[in-house]
């Protein structure tokens, strides 16, 4: 039957026919029943202005004002507030065509002017419901069909505002197609919207279509409990992360899910329930969506740049914002031949302008590196690929710099000798006094580019950043898993703390660090440092969770090579100058004399497996030692070498 219905339908010309004849028959009511009211009680023969040419006249002005005004053309699913002013508009100019018309005809009967003035109100007031009746009919059925259907997801919608009212609509719309319909539309869980909450006082009580404000979020438990709620929908467009933070521990011990409108839904017009995102980790952080913005290069038709670790998680957004940006060739460079042919056919698809290169090394490799280099001769070097994970190089000292170290040198001279114009290494938080063998590694790394930079016409520079979300390997996809299987959840200790960032938003402060040539070190924003153990508790009431009831979290200790907490900036770097609000251009402490020679000397520490040396040789190359404990309570400053391996 549903099928039926849906395939039945008129004409747009028949569909325009019936609504004008609609619209003919309610102003003739209208007229006959202002009219009977005005004389009531003078008999009918006396009643000299209504006659039919009176009735004729009007019936012509309200159709070609409502032609004017298109009214013939109703939408009854999508009408809104601006629809409704037509109306009011269509209403007035008609009246005006029907009082101009009888002044022009003085051989017709005069009505009086309440006549005029009650049929305006009387008409527009019927043409109103006529138009918007089936819609809050539809509406009225669709609550009342999710309220009573099983399955329906009963939920608050946080957010009393314009984007919360116009997501209620949608919802509301949504539900009534299916119920005149009959479809399901997939099988997406049906919603049912209980009311709103909002933390402005000033809103409580009120109602917003036609769903009650009930409260704050602080008065959620009791509303949960009360209403039986199983979702929240957060339709504040750019919530600050702190008060979404407050949110999730209001609702610590509730089995809640939470969904959240996109940032950006306001580019797709209206908002809709299929935009609608489940809540996660990104959401938390005091990030702001960022883009290339003026840094954007404009690429010359033979432009190529070459980003070594593509496969990694910072080398495939950079591969991707740079093909986004419209550079014209692009070579991915990485080990991983797998991950590499997945991304290259995903880039043709997505941008089938460029031309994409692989090659399959490892930045170790110096006759296979030079290889590359001699063929593609890239413009631009973009550095991303490390060994990366603290603990495990505690054990594998010799990996971390065969290619943290090694392999950087390999690449940067690779770039020098075939005339790079720029070549940009990937740093982070863990090089500022870096208690972890990876860490001394990165730090080196900054200094060689700051040493390079000095003496080769490419343009050699570090950009120094914290903890990427969602990077591969990292704490928020091992959280992810472990809730998944019921926990524990691991957490090293406490008190321990990072600093975030998003991985499109890191990765466009690098380009326009890089393409802004801001110079040879530069430190991104990171904001406020996120406690691990909020973070996971956090993971665990996004999944709907109780934390330490449902999943247990488990402290077990730092790790080696582990800090409580990280800095941006080592002692004896300044901040010379800002690039703008998230880039710091940084002037670094004194290079170490000698420095080629102690990269050789590590290098052979490697080839021989001799940890104890890599340590010692890793102080010396740094620098200096570090005095200042406060940053760093997991290990004594400046004993790299009295770390476990």
């Amino acid at each position: 039957m549903a099928k039926n219905l849906r395939s039945y339908h008129l004409s747009s010309r028949t569909r325009s026919a019936i609504i004008l004849g609609v619209d003919a028959v309610l102003a003739t009511v209208s007229l006959a029943t202002v009219h009977a009211l005005r004389f009531e009680g003078v008999p009918p023969e006396r009643r000299e202005s209504l006659t039919l040419g009176v009735v004729l006249l009007l019936i012509a002005a309200r159709l070609t004002a409502n032609l004017v005004f298109r009214l013939n053309r109703w939408s009854f699913r999508f009408s809104g507030l601006s629809d409704g002013a037509r109306i009011g508009m269509a209403g007035l100019f008609g009246t005006g065509l029907f009082t101009l018309g009888l002044d022009l005809m003085q051989r017709l009967p005069q009505p009086p002017r309440s006549v005029l003035v009650t049929e305006l109100l009387l008409t527009t007031l019927l043409m109103a419901t006529v138009r918007f009746g089936p819609r809050l009919v539809w509406t009225y059925r669709a609550d009342l069909w999710q309220s009573r259907r099983k399955g329906a997801v009963r939920t608050l919608i946080f957010g009393a505002g314009v984007s919360g009212a116009a997501l209620l609509r949608v919802l509301l719309r949504s539900s009534a197609d299916k119920t005149r319909d009959g479809s399901t539309r997939g099988d997406r869980k049906p919603i049912q919207v209980l009311g709103f909450i909002d933390d402005d006082p000033s809103r409580w009580g009120d109602v917003v279509g036609g769903k009650t404000v009930l409260g704050a979020s602080s008065d959620l438990p009791s509303l949960v409990e009360r209403f039986d709620v199983e979702q929240v929908i957060i339709a504040i467009p750019q919530i600050p992360a702190v008060r979404l933070r407050a949110l999730l521990a209001d609702c610590a011990g509730l089995k809640l899910r939470f969904k959240i409108l996109p940032a950006s839904y306001h580019r797709l017009g209206e908002p809709s329930a299929a935009i609608l995102a489940d809540l996660s980790p990104n959401d938390l952080l005091e990030r702001q969506e960022m883009t290339l913005d003026d840094a954007t290069p404009v690429f010359a038709p033979d432009h190529l740049a070459l980003v070594a670790g593509a496969a990694g998680s910072i080398g495939r957004e950079v591969c991707a914002q740079l093909l986004a940006a419209g550079c014209p060739q692009l070579v991915m460079l990485d080990i991983n031949e797998n991950e590499l042919y997945v991304l290259r056919c995903r880039f043709e698809r997505q941008f089938p302008q460029s031309t994409i290169f692989t090659e399959v090394s490892s930045i170790r490799d110096r006759g296979r590196v030079e290889a590359v280099f001699l063929r593609h001769q890239p413009r631009d070097v973009f550095h991303a690929a490390a060994r990366k994970h603290v603990p495990l190089m505690e054990g594998c000292s010799s990996e971390a710099v065969k290619t943290n170290i090694n392999g950087t040198r390999i690449l940067a001279e690779a770039a020098s000798s075939s005339g790079c114009e720029r070549f940009v290494f990937m740093s982070t938080d863990k090089a500022v006094h870096p208690t972890s063998v990876m860490g001394a590694t990165k730090r080196v790394g900054e200094l060689y580019m700051r040493w390079m930079n000095e003496r080769s016409e490419t343009r050699f520079s570090a950009v120094r950043f914290g903890n990427v979300l969602d990077s591969a390997g990292s704490v928020i996809p091992l959280f992810r898993e472990q809730i998944a299987s019921g926990g524990p959840v691991l957490v090293t200790h406490p008190e321990v703390r990072r600093f975030f960032m998003t991985i499109s938003e890191a990765v466009a402060l690098v380009l326009r660090a890089a393409y802004g040539d801001s110079g040879e070190l530069c430190v991104l924003e990171m904001g406020d440092q996120i406690r691990i153990l909020d973070l996971a508790r956090n993971m665990i009431t996004l999944s709907g969770q109780v934390p330490d009831v449902d999943v247990k979290i488990e402290i077990i200790g730092l790790r080696p090579g582990e800090k409580l907490s990280e800095r941006l900036l080592a002692d004896g770097e300044v901040i010379r100058r800002k690039i703008d609000a998230k880039i710091n251009v940084v002037e670094g402490t004194p290079l170490p004399e000698e420095l080629p020679r102690l990269l050789t000397e590590l290098a052979t520490a490697a080839a021989r497996e001799d940890d104890a040396e890599i340590r010692r040789l890793l102080e010396t190359a740094q620098g200096y030692r570090s005095t200042d404990s406060s940053h760093d309570q997991s290990v004594p400053d400046g004993v790299l070498s009295a770390l476990p391996s």
